[in-house]
């Protein structure tokens, strides 16, 4: 009896905790803009990593910055963590370029946000390419800081460099005349 109790019991214990509810997902709510994101993400991360690998040769010889304390390297790793994040955030549906009425920093030499907010809208799977491009050399630079690799963040830091420009040569720059 007192087993058909306790298997009566676990087994009412199990189908209650089965029947919990589901917790509501979570929706995607972008707060900052793609622009916001840029500057405050991806362009400080960039910057960190191109400059922490340099070869400057002076009168006095060549000199080669690099990380060498794991401190440092830490912290190159945090940075090209953030890189690759930062694709994840710029994945999200519905984030505009710039807050309403914000205009070009350069306009002379920029495109409108407004514009671009357009062109997004229009061929989203362009700037998901161009994403993709972004996460794939931040991955490929992710390993190269994991191994220690300085050549590799070299090689990538220029892969970096080409797939910013390739994006902002159809979004951000005005065409030329």
């Amino acid at each position: 009896m007192r087993r058909t109790l306790l298997g009566g019991a676990v087994c009412t214990l199990v189908f209650l905790y089965g029947c919990k509810p589901a917790a509501p997902p979570v929706k995607y709510a972008p707060i900052g803009t793609i622009r916001e994101v840029m500057k405050s993400v991806v362009e400080p991360s960039a910057d960190f990593i191109w400059g922490s690998v340099s070869t400057n040769v002076t009168s006095k010889g060549v000199e080669k910055k690099m990380p060498r304390t794991d401190e440092e390297w830490d912290e190159v790793h945090k940075r090209a963590i953030a890189l690759v994040e930062a694709t994840n955030l710029l994945l999200i549906p519905n984030r505009h370029v710039a807050k309403p009425n914000e205009k070009a920093d350069n306009p002379d030499s920029e495109r409108d946000p407004k514009d671009i907010d357009v062109m997004l809208a229009k061929d989203r799977a362009t700037f998901l390419k161009h994403i993709g491009a972004l996460r794939e050399v931040s991955l490929k630079m992710l390993t190269s800081v994991e191994a220690r690799d300085v050549q590799g963040m070299d090689t990538n830091g220029q892969a970096l460099d080409k797939v910013c420009e390739d994006c902002h040569m159809i979004y951000w720059y005005l065409p030329d005349k």
